[in-house]
């Protein structure tokens, strides 16, 4: 159980928290979410340990385990797979530990406890996780200098899964993960073993992947029951009835205070005015809720243009001579909201470029309007921006001739207020970054805009704002996101990109996301009717049974085996004869590869029995 009691903590003087309070009980999965700049993540630090309260106290179980991903794995040569293996310190210890251990009861615990922690499937799991974040077998032994900071975070995201903290604190994972990679994590967390809070702006995944939502507002704590669309209702229920009783309050404290004023002089009525002022002090003040600042995205419009804005047939892209996209036979109007949809790797990103005229056709033809204008958001845009630059500098020189109130109102229009326009870049916070690259992406009022992953670092407001803006835009929009909410409620096309190819995907969002959770999707050919199958003769079928039971018979032996061979490597004398300790060793790990061999073999056997006995 994780207790957070009565916490304060500032910052330069200003609270962040004041008497903050929160129990969250073993095994919860919980979405912490607040205002931008509230306090989210440095309450993470506190929680580590890392920062020290001003007043109160946080509380874990001794010997708990807290886990989170501070930054990206290093760029060593070191392999993918052997750093996520390293990130359980305890196994890896453990392992370290057995090769020079010579007391006989220190080995036998230190087997045990690898027995415990199920070490021995240890390199299964990790790829496992590895597999869910998007890296191959063969890029999982590949070194991890090989891959760029967003890869290398999600290294670190598998290492600390692979470790399973007693608590883990994760801060918005999903920045740095694509479609197929959030859903996978969505689903990961929502079985994970122990306790879990996440920083997220992902609605989906807050209402998925955890039960509660804790909610840091004014430098309280509220844990509320639910996920994300839950805590929004309640949250709006609660505040309207705060509003509606601080209305009430008014109006009481009025009727009395006008009581006092027209008889407190009064003789005959000094008693009851004296009466209602107490009352009037004892009243504890009843504050109606302000308004969340919502800043709405201000996009301009473009004119209309004939029909279509984008053509291409027979197109073929890629980088240095490989095609990575061919034979593209497409075709993009202006009203237009099209997703793309793919796998990681499968060329979403160059299709993206390919219509924002950053790569050309290696072959084909591709016709756009001759008045087109494109604009173009990605997330290294965000940081390729100049940090010892303010956002007027950057709007300045993209429209040197306007005036600077001017400048400051396309700002003010992308919720860039005055503080933040004349704020160097390097000091904006994530948020205020990604709303400037999309202010210079839209300041020529596109007539296509392409958006790959726009709601990284947006917060949940800005989401829906950016959602608003979207379908209030008269310009076509293509769209890669991770945030399956804002395509669901933006998209009225899928593109479904995969094995070279680009073409429309006929079912829904929901029909993709099962698609990506249960693995390759099923291919729909038509096929003519065949004949219906004969059935096994009868010694043939009563043979394949006969080998179901030998090899049936074959996986109890070896199990019993193991469990035999687990006894002995338990007992400490074993390890007073450190030839025999290694020989009993190498005997169970050759068990091992047995039953591995006698399982797939017994699968075999049951399948062709299945398929004999239904024909």
């Amino acid at each position: 159980m994780l207790r957070i009691d009565d916490i304060s903590y500032s910052i330069q003087g200003r609270p962040l928290f004041e008497g903050a309070s929160a129990t969250i009980p073993e095994g919860h999965k919980v979405g912490l979410v607040g205002p931008n700049g509230a306090g989210k993540t440095t309450l993470f630090r506190l929680i580590r340990g890392e920062l020290s309260l001003d007043g109160g106290d946080i509380s874990l179980p001794s010997r708990a385990r807290i886990g989170g991903v501070a930054q990206e794995s290093a760029a060593t040569g070191v392999s993918v797979l052997d750093t996520v293996l390293a990130a359980d310190t305890e196994r890896a210890a453990l392992l370290a530990e057995s090769h020079t251990a010579t007391d006989a009861h220190r080995i036998a615990e230190i087997q045990t406890r690898l027995a415990d922690i199920d070490a021995w499937s240890a390199e299964a799991r990790a790829a496992s996780i590895l597999d869910g974040l998007g890296f191959s077998t063969a890029d999982q032994a590949r070194p991890t200098a090989d891959f760029s900071g967003g890869w290398r975070m999600r290294v670190a995201l598998a290492g600390v899964l692979f470790a399973q903290p007693d608590l883990l604190l994760l801060d918005e994972p999903t920045n740095y993960l694509d479609l197929e990679g959030a859903l996978w994590l969505e689903t990961y967390l929502a079985r994970y073993p122990h306790t879990v809070i996440i920083i997220s702006h992902d609605r989906d995944l807050l209402n998925r992947a955890v039960g509660h939502i804790l909610h840091l507002e004014n430098r309280k704590l509220v844990l509320y029951t639910g996920g994300y669309d839950d805590f929004a209702r309640m949250r709006a229920e609660r505040r309207a009835l705060q509003a509606a009783e601080a209305k009430k309050q008014q109006a009481r404290r009025a009727h009395l205070q006008s009581f006092v004023d027209r008889f407190g002089a009064k003789a005959s009525k000094a008693r009851q005015a004296q009466a209602r002022v107490k009352m009037l002090a004892k009243m504890e003040p009843i504050t109606a809720p302000e308004e969340a600042k919502f800043h709405r995205f201000g996009f301009p419009q473009p004119e209309e243009l004939s029909p279509p804005i984008v053509a291409m047939e027979g197109v073929s892209v890629g980088y240095d001579g490989r095609a990575v996209l061919r034979k593209l036979t497409l075709r993009i109007d202006q009203d237009d909201r099209i997703a793309l949809l793919g796998r990681n790797g499968q060329g979403k990103s160059t299709l993206s470029k390919l219509l924002a005229e950053r790569l050309s056709a290696m072959e084909g033809k591709v016709t756009r309007s001759s008045k087109l204008r494109i604009g173009y958001f990605a997330q290294h845009q965000v940081d390729e921006l100049d940090l010892n630059e303010t956002p007027l500098a950057h709007v300045r020189r993209l429209r040197p001739a306007e005036a600077p109130p001017r400048l400051r109102a396309r700002l003010a229009g992308f919720g860039l207020m005055e503080a933040q326009a004349e704020t160097k870049v390097g000091q904006l916070s994530g948020g205020q970054k990604a709303r400037l690259s999309l202010l210079i992406a839209t300041i020529d009022a596109p007539h296509l805009l392409i958006l790959d992953e726009p709601t990284n670092h947006l917060d949940i407001e800005s989401r829906e704002a950016l959602t608003e803006a979207l379908n209030d835009y008269t310009g076509a929009v293509v769209l890669v996101s991770h945030d399956m909410h804002l395509l669901g409620l933006v998209a009225d096309r899928l593109w479904l990109v995969r094995d070279g190819a680009v073409a429309p995907y006929e079912g829904d969002l929901d029909d993709y996301r099962r698609f990506l959770l249960g693995g390759d999707e099923p291919k729909v050919v038509e096929e003519k009717p065949k004949p219906a199958p004969k059935r096994a003769p009868r010694d043939e079928i009563l043979g394949l049974r006969a080998e179901a039971r030998r090899a049936e018979e074959r996986v109890q032996k070896l199990t019993e085996m193991l469990a035999k061979l687990d006894v002995k490597l338990a007992d400490p004398a074993l390890y007073n004869d450190p030839y025999e300790a290694k020989r009993w060793t190498a005997k169970r790990a050759e068990a091992v590869q047995a039953m591995a061999r006698a399982e797939e073999i017994w699968m075999t056997v049951l399948e062709n029995l299945e398929g004999a006995e239904r024909g």
